[in-house]
């Protein structure tokens, strides 16, 4: 599609054009409405096209040049050492009568399409872009652009892979008469990656742009083409990311932050098929304090890989292209949550009780949900725990299963949690479910990244999820209850002491609803309730012993004893011996004991509950039968044996093991 974007008052009349505001045309223009144009550069330009705005802003001066070509350019475009670029001429060029769409520039630009005509040139017959720049910001863009281009020639194969080709200026003394510069650069295609992504068919047509065959998708690690929607777009995912992590490491390895990194400066050449990023016109030079100033490299660099996490989150769940949701989301980040809670911060704003359903959300959670950690890395809140982009090209959710990836203990710990909330959102606990959740529990207890109960002091604040429990499971079973009970959320808020070496609050927040009638309503709606349980708990110094007394009495082994078993077969294995600091498993491990003090308990239910005090206190007994005793007699919490950013896991006295989520807030 084209957009017409200026015309003659002589040859067009009335005709009213389109303008860019934010990278967004305002109106579209069919190529038949509009009358045949004269081609030439110098005649079109010399009749000072005028373009009318809808936008409440001052009109562009008009694009004209003199014909002239022994002219050189002036004293300050000599100042600023251009000549590393090609100086064209107003007549080198033939213009088109309309623009794609994906051009689109800012209210300070005037964008054409050209083709140099040039014979002698070196681009005889290529399709140019003019970008014509009228206010000083724009001009200093423009010349920002070409001036970086100096620094990045040194190898000019990536730039030219994987970089918007800036191939010149415009030489004119009309151009610097009405102040303004016009930028000559590459055209790769008529679309920007946020234009591709509008279209209702863009995996099919970006598939076929990016002609993706065998041999072209084994550059992403991968064997194979076709499939079902989620493997299709995983891989078109996989070839744009990895593109464009290759162009920002080649600008950060030479001193330069892009920091204007957006959908709209992406885009996607039909013609060597690689993801071109945009013109560097606010490229920032990191070095140019010297390479001692360490903070400002890495700020910068931190930048630009949250801008390409926000391009990676919008590709693999367009429901981010609408603004809303997208002003929910950075908010969200913005409020300084940790990003490794997106998951359930996305499934409730999508509203999903899972991933089912959704082929972005079940892009994230395959390999284990390698793609919520890699985008977790990407937002870091802070900037210094931000990846790299070497680390993020070797991460394993951009690696392709033909490649072998080495995987660090961080990713196997997410791994691991990961699986564990899936599984539990099956809502299927048979034997089997069960015994595989407790395995991965002790697996999780035996990997603890922090050992000493001083690392936990700023991870245990906050408000934490109760997902699973391996001694009782949550909610109605396939018993006759006495009293309908369904059971919400369950909460665990833990806040932090005023003053050092004070106890931690544990409060117990348990959401229910209370069914009356014989009848179960259809929509499951009843009396409100909800129980409150506070506790202050001392964090101490403790171990976990792994005696053989702890093994279960009868024929049938238990479920933990099992799990415990089959958790010391596998880390006993060759591949996970390396993941030890020991050598040999311990009798123990270290944990963080939890010693609680007096409980306070409190009771809230809506009418008529609160009249009935015989049904309230059988209400009671059911929530008490369907959440695990640990979450109603805090005491009975005897230590934490994991933590990290998202999950935590504690033990009862019983041996039974909770496990949490951290969970987010969406106001």
């Amino acid at each position: 599609m084209a957009l017409f974007r200026g015309h003659s008052a002589a040859l067009i009349g009335t005709v009213e054009v389109t303008c860019y505001h934010n990278n967004l045309p305002t109106t579209l223009i069919k190529p038949s409405c509009l009358p045949q144009m004269r081609t030439t550069f110098d005649s079109f330009w010399r009749r000072r096209s005028q373009i009318k705005c809808s936008l409440s802003r001052e009109a562009l001066p008009p694009l004209e040049f003199e014909e002239d070509a022994s002219v050189s350019t002036s004293d300050s475009l000599e100042g600023e050492e251009f000549s590393h670029v090609m100086k064209f001429k107003s007549s080198d060029f033939k213009i088109s009568d309309r623009v794609s769409i994906g051009l689109g520039g800012r209210g300070d630009e005037a964008v054409f399409e050209a083709i140099i005509k040039d014979a002698d040139s070196p681009l005889h017959n290529t399709r140019v872009v003019l970008r014509r720049l009228t206010s000083a910001q724009a001009q200093r863009r423009g010349k920002r652009a070409i001036q970086v281009l100096k620094k990045l020639a040194r190898r000019k194969l990536m730039y030219h892979s994987y970089s918007m080709q800036v191939h010149g200026y415009v030489c004119s003394p009309a151009m610097e008469h009405e102040g303004s510069f016009t930028l000559v650069h590459g055209y790769h295609g008529s679309f920007s990656l946020r234009h591709w992504l509008r279209q209702t068919d863009w995996l099919p047509t970006l598939e076929a742009t990016l002609a993706l065959d065998e041999e072209s998708v084994r550059r992403v690690g991968d064997d194979t083409v076709g499939g079902p929607a989620v493997s299709r777009q995983l891989r078109v995912t996989r070839i744009v990311m990895r593109d464009l992590l290759i162009g920002v490491n080649y600008l950060h390895s030479h001193g330069l932050a892009h920091t204007e990194l957006r959908l709209e400066n992406v885009h996607i050449s039909p013609v060597d098929r690689h993801i071109k990023v945009g013109i560097f016109g606010n490229a920032a030079d990191f070095l140019e304090d010297g390479p001692n100033n360490m903070d400002r490299q890495q700020m910068m660099i931190a930048f630009d890989m949250r801008c390409l996490g926000f391009i990676m989150v919008k590709m693999v769940l367009r429901e981010l292209m609408d603004p809303i949701i997208f002003t929910k989301f950075k908010a969200f980040l913005n409020k300084g949550n940790d990003p490794s809670c997106l998951r359930e911060f996305l499934l409730r704003t999508l509203n999903k009780n899972s991933s089912h359903g959704n082929v972005g959300l079940q892009m994230l959670d395959r390999n284990w949900g390698a793609g919520w950690h890699l985008l977790s890395l990407l937002l870091a809140a802070k900037p210094l725990d931000r990846i790299r982009c070497l680390d993020a090209l070797r991460h394993p959710f951009l690696c392709g299963p033909r490649w072998r990836v080495n995987p660090s203990m961080d990713i196997i710990r997410w791994s691991l949690g990961s699986t564990a909330v899936r599984i539990t959102e099956e809502y299927i606990y048979g034997q089997q479910q069960r015994i595989r959740l407790a395995h991965f529990l002790e697996l999780m207890e035996m990997l603890n990244p922090y050992s000493k109960p001083k690392n936990w002091l700023g991870l245990l604040p906050g408000r934490w999820r109760l997902v699973y429990c391996t001694g009782r499971h949550i909610g109605l079973t396939t018993r006759q209850p006495p009293s309908r009970v369904l059971i919400g959320n369950v909460h665990l808020t833990i806040t932090e002491p005023s003053k050092p070496k004070s106890a931690f609050s544990f409060t117990s927040d348990i959401g229910f609803q209370v069914l009356v009638g014989k009848e179960w309503p259809h929509n499951k709606v009843g009396i409100d309730g909800k129980l409150k349980v506070t506790s202050a708990f001392r964090l101490t110094t403790g171990e976990r012993l792994y005696t053989k007394e702890e093994k279960g009495t009868g024929n049938l082994p238990s479920v933990a004893t099992n799990a415990q078993d089959s958790a010391i077969k596998k880390l006993s294995g060759k591949k996970w011996r390396k993941a030890l600091r020991h050598r040999e498993l311990p009798s123990s491990l270290p944990v963080a004991k939890l010693v609680s003090s007096e409980i306070d308990v409190t009771l809230a239910l809506n009418e008529p509950l609160t009249k009935d005090i015989d049904s309230a206190q059988v209400a009671i007994n059911e929530v008490r039968m369907q959440i695990p005793p640990e979450m109603f007699d805090l005491s009975k919490i005897i230590c934490s044996t994991y933590i990290d950013s998202r999950m935590l896991v504690v033990r009862g006295v019983n041996g039974s093991a909770l496990l949490f989520t951290r969970a987010c807030s969406i106001e």
